[in-house]
């Protein structure tokens, strides 16, 4: 993809991938706790709909999707197809689950399918180690709760299902520098949006009359999969698949910090153990070099 400014691989080669996740994983569930302040006015359909539809609109000027999408051969336009139907159905049963279930149990059913993601590529008996801790302290964080509400827990499980595809065709994306993965991220957000628009608009319409509704959903967009995303690009194309799995384990800790913030969803000291443990996992590992 040539022509490009090459600003976002400037950025990645100048700032440690960990610093991009760690603001990833802040905005990845800043932006959902924000979300779900939401769901009574604009319902999970609608609110789902404006993060898809705000993030679209927010990467057209900058990625130029079509052109990203005209240009790639035709393995770049099935994984961009492909990411574009990850990113719509692995958001909305996000948020379906979210609306049944605390987000710090919906983060750690995330992580449960990434463990064999990390598993495929650690090397090492040091990264051993920081996978068990790290998957001992999400283990602390999940508790025993898993039949207190089946269909939440379906929409949880998809979730974690589609967010492994999304760490494989996300790290394909990011192939060939950041500022190329962000171009794919465009292109792959578009069809997200193509996807989401007859599910969500229906819901999402109800909220064009009050401009504060509006905002607030854009704003959800821009937390949860523009901030985020970007900065999940800028982190893979410098870190391998497996160190980026590791990685996520944040995530649940992240989400339970940030519930107890926004929603006053308070950890308990079996949850804060879970969080030291998934912290001490991850500054144990000892990534190697992106491939």
């Amino acid at each position: 993809m040539a022509d490009r400014p090459m600003s976002f691989n400037q950025a990645a080669e100048t700032v440690p991938p960990q610093a991009w996740f760690g603001v990833s994983a802040v905005f990845h569930y800043l932006g959902p706790s924000l979300a779900v302040l939401l769901f009574p006015a604009m319902g999970v359909l609608g609110v789902a709909w404006f993060r898809i539809a705000s993030a679209a609109l927010i990467f057209m000027p900058i990625t130029r999707p079509w052109t990203v999408f005209i240009q790639a051969d035709r393995n770049g336009r099935l994984l961009l197809i492909g990411l574009g139907i990850c990113l719509a159905v692995m958001n909305t049963s996000f948020y379906l689950a979210l609306e049944r279930l605390p987000m710090s149990l919906v983060a750690a059913m995330e992580f449960v399918g990434t463990i064999g993601v990390a598993l495929y590529g650690l090397r090492s008996g040091r990264n051993f180690l920081a996978l068990a801790l790290a998957t001992l302290g999400i283990l602390i964080l999940i508790d025993i709760k898993w039949a207190t509400d089946p269909l939440g827990l379906f929409w949880a499980t998809l979730n974690g299902v589609l967010f492994v595809g999304y760490i494989i065709l996300g790290h394909k994306a990011a192939q060939g520098g950041a500022s190329d993965g962000v171009q794919r991220l465009g292109a792959a957000m578009l069809i997200a949006f193509i996807v989401l628009m007859p599910i969500g608009f229906i819901q999402a319409i109800e909220a064009f009359g009050a401009l504060n509704l509006v905002l607030a959903g854009i704003g959800v967009g821009i937390c949860s999969s523009v901030i985020p995303y970007v900065c999940d690009q800028l982190a893979m194309s410098r870190l391998p698949r497996s160190s980026f799995a590791l990685l996520l384990a944040l995530l649940p800790a992240t989400a339970t910090i940030i519930a107890a913030i926004v929603l006053a969803q308070i950890p308990t000291l079996q949850d804060v153990v879970g969080i030291v443990l998934v912290m001490a996992g991850v500054a144990v590992h000892n990534p190697a070099q992106a491939s």
